[in-house]
């Protein structure tokens, strides 16, 4: 077999494992948690905005979603139980994660976005990142 031979062979598997049904299920899963957490996220953040400053009433709305995010990405999404190892990763990949929520929400304010509308880009380009962490957490520990 030529290298090219074994270089597609080996770009096949890759391009098969990644789309295989198990991960677009997770994948599926991840979205409908997601919109969940987000959603808690969100109405938390609007709820404490007018009353603290931007980044504490983003963070603690973080807070509250992580949450219900934890244990409904162990449960429903990847199917599997709750344990210390998991929660470390979980907490680890989620707090490198808020600071590049928290960076993007500060970067599209400072862009002329308002505080309310702000975080809605800021899930569009974290989520997917979120979404590799937390797998990676799930399927290796």
């Amino acid at each position: 077999m030529y290298d090219k031979d074994k270089m597609q062979m080996s770009q096949d598997k890759w391009f098969h494992r990644f789309f295989s049904h198990e991960v677009l299920g997770q994948a599926f899963r991840f979205c409908l948690v997601g919109i969940i957490a987000t959603a808690l996220h969100y109405v938390a953040y609007l709820g404490l905005k007018n009353l603290i400053n931007v980044t504490s009433a983003f963070v603690i709305g973080y807070g509250v979603s992580f949450i219900a995010n934890y244990f409904l990405s162990a449960y429903f999404t990847f199917q599997r139980q709750t344990s210390f190892k998991t929660g470390l990763g979980f907490l680890c990949a989620h707090l490198v994660n808020l600071a590049i929520q928290t960076g993007l929400l500060h970067a599209f304010i400072r862009m002329g976005l308002s505080s309310t509308w702000a975080p809605i880009p800021v899930y569009a380009i974290a989520v997917p990142v979120n979404f590799l962490l937390v797998r990676l957490v799930f399927s290796r520990l």
